[in-house]
C-alpha cells in the first residue's frame, strides 16, 4: 500500500495536484474580475477571441465611417450655405433690374450696384472652402465639380462619391475663367461665366440692365440644381449614418457576449475557488503528515 511508503508521498501528491488546479482556477477568476473581461488572452477562448477581434475591427471602421459621414455634411452645409447667398444676391440684382425700369431711377448707380453685388458673388466662388479645399469650383481636388469620394461604411469600397455642381439645370464648376477689372475667376462652369461676365460689363442704359434677366435665370436654375443635389446627398447620408449606428450597436453587443465578463458570476467562482483552496491546502497538510505513523512500528 502507498501509505507505507515514504520516498514518494502518493496521496500528498495528488491533494498538491488538486490544489494546484483551485488555484490555478482560481486565479483566472480574479484576473477576469480585475479586467473586466472574460477573454484576456488567446488560450481563453480561441474561436471567441478571432470573431471578437474581427469585430472590434468592424466596429472601429464603421465609427471612421461614421466620422466621415459627419465631414460630409459639414462640407455640404458649408456649400449650401454659400449657394443660398448666392442666389439671394441673384434676387437683389434682379430687384435692382427692376428698379432701373422707372423711369426716374439712377440707372448710372443701379448699374454700379450691380457690378458690387456680381464682385461679391466672384469672391463667394473663390472663397468658399472646407479643409482648405475649395467648395464652388474645379480644382484638383474636384474635377468640374464631379468627385468628393468619403467612405461610408466598414469596407473600402463603400464610398460615395459627391458632386453637387453639375445637375440637369446647369453646371457651375467647369474649365471657364473671367478676368475683370473687379475679379478673376477660374474653374467655373458656362453658367457662372456667362452672368459674372455680363453683370461685370453691364451698361448704365435701362435696356442694357433688363438685358441681364435671360443669364441670371440661366445662372439661377444651376444654383437650384445644385441646392437640390445637396439636399440629395444630405438625404443619403442621414439614411448611411442611421445605418451604421445600428450596425456599430449591434457589434458592440455581440462584442461584449464575447469579451466581456459577467461580473456576478465571476464573483460567485471567485468565492467558491478561494473556500476550495483552504479546503485543498488543509488536506495538503494531512496528507503530507500521512507517513509519520510509519513511525509508530519503531516503538
Amino acid at each position: 500500500m502507498s501509505a507505507f511508503r515514504i520516498n514518494t508521498n502518493i496521496g500528498a501528491l495528488r491533494a498538491y495536484n488538486a490544489l494546484r488546479k483551485v488555484t490555478e482556477n482560481t486565479e483566472k477568476t480574479q484576473l477576469r474580475l480585475a479586467t473586466r473581461r472574460r477573454i484576456n488572452s488567446v488560450a481563453d477562448d480561441t474561436s471567441g477571441f478571432a470573431v471578437g477581434k474581427s469585430l472590434d475591427q468592424k466596429i472601429k471602421l464603421m465609427r471612421a465611417a461614421q466620422n466621415n459621414i459627419g465631414s460630409a455634411k459639414d462640407m455640404l452645409s458649408t456649400a449650401e450655405t454659400q449657394l443660398i447667398s448666392v442666389k439671394d444676391l441673384i434676387t437683389d440684382i434682379r430687384s435692382k433690374i427692376a428698379d432701373a425700369t422707372n423711369a426716374a431711377a439712377d440707372s448710372t448707380r443701379i448699374a454700379g450696384d450691380i457690378k458690387a453685388l456680381a464682385k461679391e458673388i466672384a469672391n463667394i466662388f473663390n472663397t468658399t472652402k472646407f479643409n482648405n479645399t475649395k467648395l464652388l469650383v474645379s480644382t484638383s481636388a474636384m474635377t468640374n465639380g464631379t468627385t468628393f469620394s468619403f467612405q461610408t461604411g466598414a469596407d473600402a469600397s463603400d464610398k460615395l462619391d459627391v458632386n453637387y455642381m453639375q445637375s440637369a439645370q446647369g453646371t457651375l464648376a467647369g474649365s471657364n475663367t473671367v478676368t475683370t477689372s473687379s475679379y478673376t475667376i477660374t474653374g467655373i462652369g458656362s453658367a457662372v461665366s456667362d452672368a459674372l461676365t455680363q453683370l461685370a460689363a453691364v451698361g448704365t442704359s435701362s435696356a442694357a440692365i433688363s438685358s441681364l434677366s435671360s443669364y441670371l435665370n440661366t445662372f439661377e436654375n444651376a444654383i437650384d440644381g445644385a441646392l437640390s443635389k445637396v439636399g440629395n446627398y444630405v438625404q443619403r447620408l442621414d439614411i448611411k449614418d442611421e445605418f451604421l449606428t445600428s450596425a456599430i450597436a449591434n457589434s458592440q453587443s455581440s462584442y461584449s457576449r464575447l469579451f466581456d465578463a459577467d461580473m456576478a458570476l465571476e464573483q460567485l467562482n471567485a468565492t467558491k475557488g478561494q473556500i476550495s483552496q483552504q479546503v485543498a491546502m488543509s488536506m495538503l497538510a494531512q496528507a503530507n503528515m500521512a507517513p509519520q505513523q510509519i513511525l509508530n512500528l519503531f516503538r
